[in-house]
């Protein structure tokens, strides 16, 4: 953290506040590109003094957190902890429509009570389908165990690194206070600004798309509707010049006259000489 350091009095470090702003602003870059591609961050702050401000910041743009009790095995054992989401969501279901009202009193008790332990550590992952893309520590010595199963599953690591730290250990070391809830409310809201940014920007791109497909649509409809138009068309001309074509005397043979037995002028004559 030495490169970190402003200065020390009195035995305690002072963090360099341009270092600090450089190094947040690059997070804020990296992580708004993650949340605009659709994938995850998991805030994890087990700290008491981290814990309120970092669990409202990532409801607020529905992001997954850890802010009770880190369980070992929450990234590199996924599938064991999907299946207690799972069973908690079953148990809030049943207690929800009613299907719990034929278990007994001591029955439902428990039930109650198995769905606040199971909310209280795995409430913030409940809509965490799969691994996260990246995880935002609060304090990266506190949250070592959450590290190391980050970098041994290779996600992207942010964190907050106090002087007592070593910043090597994540990805985006980010040098600031790590004991003061107005530091960690500052830096925390910061990234959660990009995060809603990024959001936002991935929103308005997937709109931008919808509406060239339509337009794109439009237009192939519209073209297709000229095309049989102009179809239609030619053939209704084809089957006008046809019926002008056939017409009485137009381009036919002429009709031959058939040769009849005529009597010759003057047959009456020959009768009455006959008789003389």
């Amino acid at each position: 953290m030495l490169p970190y350091i402003f200065a020390e009095k009195k035995g305690i470090h002072i963090i360099d506040l341009n270092k600090t702003v450089d190094h947040l602003q690059e997070s804020a870059a990296a992580i708004k590109q993650i949340a605009k591609s659709g994938k995850k961050i998991m805030f994890v702050a087990t700290k008491k003094q981290a814990k309120e401000i970092v669990s409202e910041c990532a409801k607020r743009v529905n992001m997954p957190y850890a802010t009770e009790r880190w369980l070992g095995g929450m990234l590199t054992n996924f599938n064991t902890v999907r299946k207690s989401v799972k069973k908690m969501q079953s148990i809030e279901k049943m207690l929800a429509d009613g299907s719990a009202e034929s278990l007994t009193k001591k029955e439902r008790l428990t039930l109650s009570r198995d769905k606040e332990k199971m909310e209280k550590v795995l409430g913030g992952i409940a809509q965490l389908g799969r691994l996260p893309a990246a995880l935002f520590l609060v304090d990266i010595g506190h949250e070592h165990i959450a590290l190391s199963e980050a970098k041994r599953l290779g996600i992207t690591t942010f964190g907050m690194v106090d002087t007592n730290c070593d910043p090597n250990k994540v990805d985006f070391a980010i040098p600031a206070n790590d004991d003061a809830t107005k530091s960690i409310a500052i830096i925390t809201n910061y990234i959660i600004a990009a995060i809603a940014e990024g959001l936002t920007e991935r929103q308005a791109s997937k709109d931008e798309e919808e509406s060239d497909d339509s337009h794109n649509e439009n237009e192939t409809k519209a073209r297709r509707l000229e095309a049989e138009a102009q179809a239609e068309a030619a053939r209704g001309g084809r089957s006008r010049s046809g019926n002008t074509a056939g017409g009485p005397g137009a381009g036919g043979p002429p009709k031959r006259r058939v040769p009849g037995n005529r009597r010759p002028a003057g047959g009456g004559g020959n009768a009455g000489g006959g008789r003389g």
